[in-house]
């Protein structure tokens, strides 16, 4: 019943949240006279802090509409390449009038992104793809809010999640694309690109890891610990719960975006306390662009979507308890995934150096699984600094990163 009690809050709480909105708005507006009055400017913020802590997040757009590419300014359309019940495959398309030009953006290589399923929309590698764009075709996994799946769609879970990963690059074709997969999926993707080239289907030029568990046993963080300190049944008792009736997903178990929120506040919490108290002397100061920053990031951050419950389920026993990738004992549908398999895939690891969310080595295990791929195919960067997110947004990603990346992609463009 916790998720009817915090729609149940929720419900109670939004005509004060969105009346304190509305009064912020009303003092700060350079019309309104009696916002110069002494102490409003106190009043004000302190609505609008109580206003963005309390209001719904909706997913944010990627926005991306543009990108200067081969010494020219390109258009970017976001289209739906592939429509599934829990996740679009978007293609951000890009356009010139100039013949040229046009000619170099078709022959660029193409990459497949792929988003976490961890809480957060895809929207949180919007730095990633607008950085991707200049130099490449990019396409990107955006995952459906399971609340909003119904239920004559289906269970989906860790196995389905391998399939749709499989299904995308067939789709895409294998024999032309780069794959960049960033934190949780590493695991499904290497076991999708496992599977293929185990039943000799054709596999991605080349494979870039950033950032996942392909091994949590190698330097466990705090979210390792968790997942191995609680048995299974925990897991399944204290955080899945069914979507309540206003939803059109009604009656689905999910691991709700409500509590991994606060899972990742619980995480740093003080650092949360301390970014709000200055975003609210901020505006008592009229600091409107360090305001204004913490509203963009925060609007990205609190905004999180509900996970399918035997998805996240899977993941908890196969990836974080039972370590069943690099113990070699995973199997799907009856066909043991073999990383071994792989052979003219190029593999490139990711790992920052202080990232408490997959600790160093835990990616870089891929190497080990991946025996046949040739030295010279091969390659890891653990970029100093970087926390998780610093991998993949951001000014180290854009800097430092990148270049590696873009060089890997045009290094084994060709088989």
């Amino acid at each position: 019943m916790l998720y009817h009690f915090h729609e149940i809050n929720r419900a109670l709480l939004n005509p004060w949240v969105a009346w304190s909105g509305a009064v912020a708005n009303a003092l700060t507006s350079p019309d309104n006279w009696t916002g110069r009055m002494p102490g409003v400017e106190r009043i004000s913020a302190g609505l609008e802090l109580f206003y963005r802590l309390g209001k719904d997040y909706e997913k944010p757009a990627f926005g991306i509409t543009s990108v200067h590419a081969h010494d020219r300014d390109a258009a970017v359309i976001e289209e739906r390449a592939l429509e599934t019940p829990f996740c679009h495959l978007l293609h951000f398309k890009r356009y010139s009038d100039d013949p040229t030009t046009l000619k170099k953006l078709r022959a660029d290589p193409v990459v497949l992104v792929v988003a976490p399923l961890s809480g957060h929309h895809a929207t949180l590698l919007r730095d990633t793809v607008r950085t991707l764009l200049r130099d490449h075709d990019v396409y990107i996994t955006d995952w459906i809010d399971a609340r909003m799946v119904p239920l004559a769609d289906g269970l989906f879970g860790l196995d389905d999640y391998v399939a749709l990963m499989r299904r995308f690059i067939t789709h895409l074709g294998a024999d032309k694309l780069h794959v960049m997969s960033v934190c949780q999926p590493t695991v499904p993707v290497l076991a999708a690109v496992s599977l293929m080239a185990s039943a000799g289907e054709p596999t991605p030029r080349s494979l870039v890891l950033m950032g996942g568990p392909i091994d949590p046993r190698k330097a466990p963080t705090q979210v390792n610990d968790l997942a191995t300190r609680k048995p299974y049944s925990w897991f399944e008792t204290n955080v899945v719960f069914a979507v309540p009736p206003n939803y059109p997903g009604s009656g689905r178990r999910v691991y709700p975006g409500f509590l991994q929120h606060a899972g990742f506040v619980a995480m740093n919490p003080s650092r949360h306390f301390s970014a709000h108290w200055d975003f609210y002397r901020n505006l008592l100061r009229g600091d409107l662009d360090d305001a204004e920053a913490h509203r963009h990031f925060y609007d990205e951050y609190n905004a999180v979507l509900d996970m399918p419950a035997q998805f996240y389920l899977d993941t908890i026993r196969t990836v974080f308890q039972e370590f069943s990738l690099p113990r070699g004992n995973w199997h799907i549908n009856g066909e043991r995934v073999a990383p071994e398999a792989i052979r003219r895939t190029a593999l490139l690891t990711i790992e920052g150096e202080l990232d408490d969310i997959s600790g160093i080595g835990q990616t870089r295990a891929a190497h080990e699984l991946c025996p046949r791929i040739s030295t010279s195919r091969r390659q890891h960067l653990e970029i100093q600094g970087a926390g998780h997110y610093g991998i993949f947004s951001g000014r180290r990603w854009r800097d430092v990163v990148y270049p590696e990346v873009r060089a890997f992609f045009r290094r084994h463009a060709a088989r």
